[in-house]
C-alpha cells in the first residue's frame, strides 16, 4: 500500500486494501494492426497470477492521479489492471485522433484475453475520455466484458461538441489546449503552464474561430479545425467517433454497467440517453447522480466506491466490501443541492414525478397560472425586449463547463446586464423539488432569423443572492423553428436534468438572454460557416407571454412527501 493510496482511500471513504503489495510492468509495448506501438502499465496485485483484468484506456498518460486512482488503487482489491495510453500520448506511438477509439480498443481486447494471467473476464473503468474508451471497445470485448464503471461520460462526445446546436467553443478549445501542453516539451510545458487560463480566455475571443487554436497554442490544432467543419451529425467524421450503437450490445451482453454522473456535468444530457437506451434494451445499469461539476472529487469518490463495490460483485467472491451507493431494489441514488438529502429510486427520470410549469408574465414575473388573455385576441400584447450584441456577448456565468469557473455561482454581476431579461416568482410556501428534466418554451419575434436563446433557472434565496441551478441554449436558423402566422417562432428547449431542492422562502427566477459566450459560440447572426465568420450583427428580439404566447418553464417535481 503506497501512502497516496492511503490518503485515497481515506479521502474516498473505501476499506483497507485486499492484497499487501502491487508490482507495476511499465511500458509495456502491444503493437496495433496497422504497426503501430501502443504502450501500458500492468498493476499486478501479489498473490494474484491469473485472474480478471480490469481495462483502462487513456489519453492523459499513465502516471500520477490517472495510475494512482484507476490503476494501483483498484489493483489494491485484488484485481490486474492495464492502464494504455491512447494512440499518440503519453509515449503510445501513431498520432492523436480524438474520439477515435473502437479500432486500438478492440485489438487491445484481443492482446489482453490472449495473455496467460487473464482469465477471460474484463471490466473497463475511468470518467470523460476514459469512458468514452470503454464505450468503444465494448462490442468487441462481447461477453468477456462483465462489468463497466462509467463515471461523467457518453458514448459520443458528438452532442456535447455541439450543444444545442452551437458550438461548445470554451470546452473545446481549453480541451486542445491542454492535450497540446501535455505533448509539448518540458520548457514549452512549462510556459504554458505559468500562463495558466490567460492565453485561452484571449483565444475564445478571437474571430474567426479558424484562427482560435493558433491563438490559444501557437499552433494550428488538426482535431479543432475538423470540430469546426464537421458539424453535421450524420457526417462521417462523427458517425466514426460514435458509439451509441453498441449501448444495446452491452444491454444484451449482460453486462453490469455503473453510471456516476453530475448535475453540473458537461456530459449529463447524453450520459441520462445512454442510461435510458440501457434500460429500454432490459438492462438495470446502476445510476449514481449528484450536484458535481465534470471530475470533481466527492463525484469522483461516490462513482469509484460504486465501481469497485460492482467490481466485488461480478468479479470477486461475491463478498463485497465497498459501500455503495445503491443497491439491489434501488438502482438510482441521487444527492440533491440545496440542502434536499438523497433519494433512491427505482428510475431515472422517477416516475412519479409530475410536471408543473412557471409562466412569465408582463410585469416579470413568474406563476404557475398561464397568463391571462387581457386583449380577447385583438391588440398585439406587449413583449420583453431582450438584446444581444455579438460584439459584446452576454458572458457565461457558471454552469456545466469542463474548466474555470464552473458549477453554482452568484448570478449578480450577470442578472444587471441590459441584455438579460430575469422574471422572478413569489417565495415559495413550500419546499418545491425538482427532480428530473427540465424544459421551456420560449416565444420570440425578431427581424434576424439566425440567433441563439438562452433560458437559465436560478434559485434566490431571502437574501436575494441568485444562483444558478440549470440551463440550455438554442441555435436557430431560418425556418427552424418556423415561425407563426405573427411572425413569431416558438423556441422549445432542453435544459441540463436537475434534482434540487428549492427551500420554502426561496424563490425562482428565470434568465433569458441571447448567448452565454464563451461556453457557447456567440452566433454572428449571419449565418457564416462556424469557423469563418467575422462580421457580427445586432440580434434584438421580443420575448413574448401574453396568453397567445405563453413563453414558460418545466420542471419535473417529487410529489410532496
Amino acid at each position: 500500500m503506497s501512502l497516496a493510496t492511503a490518503v485515497l482511500r481515506r479521502v474516498m471513504r473505501l476499506p483497507a486494501p485486499r492484497v499487501p503489495r502491487v508490482s507495476v510492468d511499465r511500458d509495456v509495448a502491444v503493437p496495433m494492426p496497422d504497426g503501430v506501438v501502443l504502450r501500458h502499465d500492468h498493476h499486478r496485485p501479489a498473490g494474484v497470477e491469473r485472474g480478471p483484468v480490469v481495462v483502462v484506456r487513456s489519453p492523459y498518460g499513465r502516471a500520477g492521479w490517472i495510475g494512482t486512482v484507476f490503476g494501483r488503487l483498484v489493483a489494491e482489491r485484488g484485481f490486474q489492471v492495464v492502464v494504455q495510453s491512447v494512440r499518440g500520448t503519453a509515449g503510445s506511438g501513431g498520432v492523436l485522433s480524438p474520439f477515435d477509439e473502437a479500432e486500438d480498443g478492440a485489438a487491445f481486447v484481443e492482446w489482453v484475453l490472449d495473455q496467460p494471467w487473464c482469465d477471460g473476464r474484463l471490466a473497463t473503468l475511468g470518467p470523460s475520455y476514459l469512458g468514452l474508451t470503454q464505450w468503444a471497445l465494448a462490442p468487441a470485448a462481447g461477453k468477456a466484458l462483465r462489468v463497466m464503471g462509467t463515471l461523467v461520460t457518453a458514448s459520443s462526445f458528438r452532442d456535447q461538441t455541439y450543444a444545442g446546436g452551437s458550438f461548445s467553443l470554451d470546452n473545446a478549445l481549453s480541451w486542445s489546449s491542454m492535450m497540446r501542453t501535455m505533448a509539448a516539451g518540458p520548457v514549452a510545458r512549462t510556459v504554458r503552464l505559468l500562463r495558466g487560463r490567460r492565453t485561452i480566455t484571449a483565444a475564445l475571443d478571437t474571430l474567426p474561430l479558424s484562427s482560435a487554436d493558433r491563438r490559444a497554442t501557437g499552433g494550428e490544432v488538426d482535431w479543432f479545425q475538423e470540430w469546426l467543419r464537421e458539424s453535421d451529425p450524420d457526417s462521417a467524421y462523427w458517425t466514426h467517433r460514435a458509439y451509441t450503437g453498441g449501448v444495446e450490445d452491452v444491454a444484451r451482453a449482460g453486462v453490469e454497467v455503473t453510471m456516476l454522473g453530475g448535475f453540473q456535468d458537461i456530459f449529463l444530457p447524453w450520459q441520462l440517453a445512454d442510461h435510458a437506451a440501457l434500460r429500454a434494451a432490459g438492462a438495470r445499469p446502476r445510476l449514481v447522480l449528484g450536484p458535481w461539476v465534470h471530475t470533481a472529487g466527492p463525484g469522483m469518490a461516490a462513482g469509484m466506491r460504486e465501481a469497485l463495490a460492482a467490481f466485488e460483485r461480478v468479479l470477486g467472491d461475491g463478498a463485497t466490501t465497498v459501500t455503495a451507493a445503491t443497491s439491489d431494489d434501488a438502482p438510482v441514488a441521487v444527492t440533491l443541492s440545496g440542502g434536499g438529502g438523497t433519494r433512491r429510486l427505482a428510475d431515472w427520470p422517477p416516475p412519479d414525478a409530475a410536471a408543473r410549469t412557471w409562466y412569465l408574465r408582463a410585469d416579470h414575473s413568474l406563476s404557475v397560472q398561464p397568463p391571462p388573455d387581457h386583449t380577447g385576441g385583438a391588440v398585439r400584447w406587449p413583449g420583453t425586449r431582450v438584446d444581444y450584441d455579438p460584439a459584446d456577448p452576454t458572458p457565461a456565468l457558471g454552469g456545466p463547463i469542463l474548466t474555470g469557473r464552473s458549477g453554482p455561482r452568484d448570478q449578480a454581476d450577470l442578472e444587471a446586464r441590459p441584455d438579460v431579461a430575469v422574471f422572478t416568482s413569489d417565495p415559495l410556501t413550500e419546499d418545491v423539488v425538482a427532480l428530473g428534466p427540465v424544459s421551456a418554451t420560449v416565444h420570440v419575434r425578431a427581424e434576424t432569423e439566425h440567433l441563439d436563446v438562452f433560458v437559465r433557472v436560478c434559485d434566490v434565496d431571502p437574501r436575494g443572492r441568485s444562483v444558478n441551478i440549470t440551463d440550455g441554449l438554442v441555435r436557430l436558423a431560418p425556418g427552424s423553428p418556423a415561425p407563426a402566422a405573427d411572425g413569431t417562432r416558438a423556441v422549445d428547449l432542453e435544459l441540463w436534468p436537475t434534482g434540487h431542492r428549492f427551500a420554502a422562502g426561496h424563490r425562482l427566477r428565470l434568465q433569458l438572454s441571447g448567448g452565454a459566450h464563451p461556453r457557447f459560440a456567440r452566433n454572428p447572426g449571419t449565418g457564416d460557416a462556424l469557423g469563418e465568420a467575422t462580421t457580427l450583427v445586432h440580434q434584438p428580439r421580443e420575448v413574448l407571454h401574453d396568453a397567445a404566447h405563453p413563453t414558460a418553464v418545466t420542471l419535473a417535481v417529487e410529489p410532496r412527501r
